[in-house]
């Protein structure tokens, strides 16, 4: 249990690097890797893709709060966007998740192996706006609640916390890309905290045979969320400072290779 502990550790210092920096991937490296060590924490192994994404986003609360925090000493949240897309998001991730329990394992696994690989797509190919010469008024209305929905019950079925979907939406809408980050990491607390609730709830009786609510399993989604808090702020202050066009490029590579072990079988 305690090298258990020490990896969820480390891998929430992962994540948190990740949501700060990107706000894109922290969550899809997550289930990956939790998909894999569950099973030998005694986790069924029918049960573990949705362990790991209930857990993955249970963890996402703590880190997307984190990161948004920081994001806000430093005036990079917009929050009337965030007002708008909150309602959304929360219905979103409520009802994601419900279709998610309904899934089989292994097709998740499909799932997710092929939400990678497009997310790596979009870091290599997608397609911003020139930044605009001056600020631009924060996106609202109801285009950006009926979005939200949309971004929160994907981000459950896959297990993450919205960023590789958010962030390219408000860079399109003409927010700059580090505003754009931090905006996501405030949405991600929404997401994360509906999505958890949902598998929390819609999980058959005794999903998990222990230290579980739900397919939350409490170990996992602590340990990570503990290291994550303290990360995040360290990722927000490289994505402050770094060019992020090589770093997307790695990371980009690096999701394919999540995907294609997810494919693999782990």
């Amino acid at each position: 249990m305690l090298l258990s502990l020490l990896l969820f550790l480390a891998l929430g210092a992962v994540a948190g690097v990740l949501a700060g920096l990107l706000g894109v991937g922290g969550g899809l490296v997550l289930v990956a890797a939790l998909a894999w060590l569950l099973p030998g924490v005694g986790v069924p192994q029918e049960a573990a893709m949705h362990a790991a994404l209930a857990s993955s986003l249970a963890s996402i609360v703590l880190t997307a709060a984190a990161s948004a925090r920081a994001h806000h000493g430093r005036g990079s949240v917009l929050w009337p966007t965030v007002r708008w897309m909150v309602p959304g998001l929360l219905v979103g991730g409520w009802l994601g998740s419900g279709i998610a329990v309904r899934i089989d394992g292994d097709a998740l696994r499909w799932i997710v192996a092929g939400y990678c690989l497009l997310a790596a797509a979009q870091l290599l190919f997608g397609r911003t706006r020139a930044p605009a010469d001056g600020p631009v008024p924060a996106p609202r209305g109801a285009a950006m609640t009926l979005a939200g929905t949309a971004i929160g019950a994907v981000s459950a079925v896959v297990g993450i916390g919205g960023g590789s979907m958010t962030v390219p939406l408000l860079v399109w809408r003409g927010v700059a890309p580090v505003r754009a980050v931090g905006t996501s990491s405030a949405c991600g607390v929404a997401i994360g905290l509906a999505s958890a609730v949902g598998y929390a709830l819609h999980a058959p009786h005794g999903a998990l045979p222990q230290f579980a609510l739900g397919y939350v399993y409490l170990p996992a989604a602590i340990g990570v969320a503990a290291a994550s808090v303290f990360a995040a702020p360290y990722g927000m202050r490289l994505a402050h400072r770094l060019d992020g066009a090589s770093l997307k490029r790695v990371f980009a590579a690096f999701l394919v290779a999540v995907g294609v072990s997810l494919a693999l079988g782990g």
